[in-house]
């Protein structure tokens, strides 16, 4: 593995480089937010209300889920006080913003801002990290799955990217609900039940079938499509001792059209090394980067980083190796031989490695 540098000693290199105005919050950006707000609230009320063809409420929902996506992002923005500063308004806007994905701003800062940032592909202590040989062979359960064949477990981790972050995020919260402050339970408490209580309401008022277009389906889109970033973002990439965003850290290409509709979103490598940055910043960033550091950083378009995902197993040996332990298989990588254009494993003897 190359030598390894925290994101803070990038950042210190890049810094001087940036305008002024580029560490400022931007709240122009909420007026994407107000327009798909404005969407969510015109493709309820066209399901509700009406009585429409099955076709055209797909549709509706397709609308649906992508602008939950496009808030989750926004959100995510957000509640990194890259949008406003006031804590407050951040948090209030942060909630709204999540509000269809259901994940409160206090636990997310929590496990994405403080937890995940910090501690990026640490094996310990990253919560977003996949889990080590060591640690699938201590659990039976564990151990039993990743005896299925790869082929299975390959297919349901792709579609599960369909509800991954919704049951990822129920997970986060009783990991860490008991890491509040006893007086501050209550409110996270809160912003967990609260937009699910909207949501189970929606059910009762408009029915089920309705309501399957108008906010089941349109959660599964935009789990899909949220998670087909944050699953591309370091899964490929190894884990590491020191939280190198070069190393451990992947940013996608996607057109221009999707960033704009997705506010950056796929500046992944640059939101690590600034995530109290406005996104609207991360292409002169990644110039800098591209510049200075051409070797080290990662690239890709983002179908080729899905189908790469689709073919390496999600298991780490040594750290550097993506293996599928019970078959004798491993690969490299993102900068350790993966060649996400032709993927080949190598054999590996993993009996006696734990």
């Amino acid at each position: 593995m190359k030598e390894l540098h925290s994101f803070g000693w990038y950042a210190a290199r890049i810094a001087p480089l940036m305008p002024k105005k580029a560490f400022k919050p931007v709240p122009s950006r909420l007026w994407g937010g107000l327009a798909y707000l404005l969407i969510v609230i015109g493709g309820f009320l066209a399901i509700s209300l009406f009585e429409l063809h099955p076709l055209l409420n797909f549709l509706i929902a397709i609308i649906l889920g992508s602008s939950f996506a496009a808030m989750g992002f926004l959100g995510h923005e957000i509640l990194h006080g890259t949008v406003v500063r006031k804590a407050w308004l951040r948090d209030l806007l942060g909630a709204i913003a999540f509000w269809p994905l259901s994940t409160g701003p206090a636990l997310w800062r929590k496990w994405h801002n403080l937890t995940h940032h910090v501690h990026t592909q640490d094996e310990e202590k990253d919560p977003d990290a996949w889990p080590t040989f060591e640690k699938i062979a201590q659990k039976p359960f564990l151990k039993w799955v990743y005896k299925l064949p790869f082929s299975f477990r390959a297919s349901f981790g792709f579609l599960s990217l369909a509800f991954q972050f919704t049951m990822h995020g129920l997970k986060m919260f009783r990991l860490y609900i008991k890491e509040f402050k006893p007086a501050k339970r209550p409110a996270v408490w809160t912003q967990l039940i609260l937009p699910w209580a909207t949501w189970i309401t929606l059910l009762f008022i408009i029915g089920p079938v309705k309501w399957f277009f108008a906010f089941l389906l349109p959660l599964l889109i935009a789990n899909f499509i949220v998670m087909s970033y944050i699953a591309t973002n370091h899964r490929l990439n190894p884990l590491t001792p020191v939280n190198d965003p070069l190393v451990n850290s992947l940013t996608v290409t996607v057109p221009k059209w999707v960033d704009v509709l997705h506010f950056n979103f796929s500046y992944h490598t640059e939101h690590h090394l600034f995530p109290g940055m406005s996104p609207k910043y991360y292409p002169l960033v990644k110039k800098h980067i591209k510049s200075m550091w051409p070797e080290r950083y990662h690239e890709m378009p983002l179908t080729r980083a899905l189908a790469a995902l689709r073919k390496t197993p999600r298991v780490y040996f040594k750290q550097s190796d993506l293996v599928d332990p019970f078959a004798g298989k491993a690969f490299g990588s993102l900068g350790n031989g993966l060649d996400a254009a032709n993927i080949k494993p190598r054999k590996i003897n993993m009996e006696n490695k734990h």
